[in-house]
């Protein structure tokens, strides 16, 4: 995958992500990083738990995205404490 799709994948993943869990959206810039970082976090936990989700371009952001919103849950709760 080329770093431009990469890219617009992050931006989608991160928008969706600071959707599902409200107040937690961090810009655009944010939004990228957090569904990079997400879509690394998603590409280990998901073949852990043996998760097996669609492939290609819909699949990628579905993965980013569950990814992402875990990564917001971890940094929602670091921001309590």
């Amino acid at each position: 995958m080329g770093i431009l799709a990469a890219l617009i994948i992050g931006a989608i993943a991160g928008w969706l992500a600071g959707k599902i869990v409200h107040g937690a959206g961090f810009g655009l810039v944010g939004n990228i990083v957090v569904g990079i970082i997400g879509a690394l976090v998603a590409s280990y936990v998901l073949p852990q738990l043996h998760i097996g989700l669609a492939t290609g371009t819909v699949g990628a952001i579905v993965d980013a995205t569950i990814g992402a919103v875990i990564v917001l849950v971890i940094l929602s709760l670091i921001k309590r404490v």
